[in-house]
């Protein structure tokens, strides 16, 4: 099963946007599912008021474990993960105009579209960086 079809079915079966992305990549991050649904549970519907997608903070969570910043010393590590948050956020708002929550559901944005877009996303830039 594709990262993309794995992030919908973690939706389909009740897990917020970002529980379903970062899950869908659990086999890069070396993290355990329990521990990845945990620490992305308050990230859906906008971190919970609208604001950034879920799906994007899933992809930003799982993009980040794979190219760690863990170190205030290393500046390089620092670099590397806000160049890769800038590439896939970029990426999400050229295909979908925005960031924001509450404005994708406005338009005629489908969450499992976002969820499948952003799985893929975020498996592309963890597999090639």
């Amino acid at each position: 099963m594709s990262v993309k079809e794995t992030a919908v079915e973690y939706h389909v079966k009740g897990f917020n946007c970002s529980q379903s992305v970062l899950c869908s990549c659990k086999e890069y991050t070396g993290m355990d599912e329990k521990a990845l649904l945990a620490v992305s549970g308050g990230f859906g519907g906008g971190v919970r008021c609208g604001e950034i997608c879920g799906a994007v903070t899933g992809g930003v969570m799982a993009i980040g474990l794979c190219n760690p910043y863990n170190d205030c010393a290393n500046a390089e590590a620092k670099e590397r993960i806000a160049a890769l948050t800038r590439e896939f956020t970029g990426k999400f708002k050229n295909e979908f105009g925005c960031l924001r929550c509450n404005d994708l559901k406005a338009g005629d944005c489908d969450c499992n579209g976002l969820i499948a877009f952003c799985a893929a996303a975020a498996e592309e830039i963890i597999k090639n960086k």
